[in-house]
């Protein structure tokens, strides 16, 4: 499976997606918003990623006006949470096959770009 997982209103997911041109390579794109995330779908991230919490982005305009900054959340909050609100998925999540790609950060997308130029040529 080679699929995407993004906001169609986020500036940062669309220059990323621009920059490694990764929908000509035949990845499914899910905006977030208008098709929400499945537990099964999230269940498979956490597979590959190891943890619901790599996938919960604390940079969400939602995390401090909940008071979630002062709790200790646990694997199961981070999965209700992201499956509740979209804006607690780290964006864009990129995934193929058993390689997963989480958040905007200058490594993930350098290593995202360096999987692409050699699986996908």
């Amino acid at each position: 499976m080679n699929k995407i997982y993004y906001l169609a209103t986020c500036d940062t997911c669309k220059r990323i997606m621009d920059d490694t041109d990764i929908v000509s390579k035949g990845f499914t794109l899910q905006d977030i918003k208008t098709e929400k995330i499945t537990p099964a779908q999230l269940d498979e991230m956490k597979k590959l990623a190891g943890s619901y919490e790599a996938l919960f982005s604390r940079r969400s305009m939602k995390f401090r006006p909940m008071g979630l900054h002062e709790k200790q959340l646990t694997e199961q909050d981070y999965r209700s949470l992201i499956l509740e609100e979209y804006t607690f998925l780290k964006r864009p999540v990129v995934i193929s096959g058993k390689n997963i790609f989480i958040g905007n950060e200058k490594k993930n997308v350098a290593a995202l770009q360096d999987f692409l130029l050699k699986n996908f040529k």
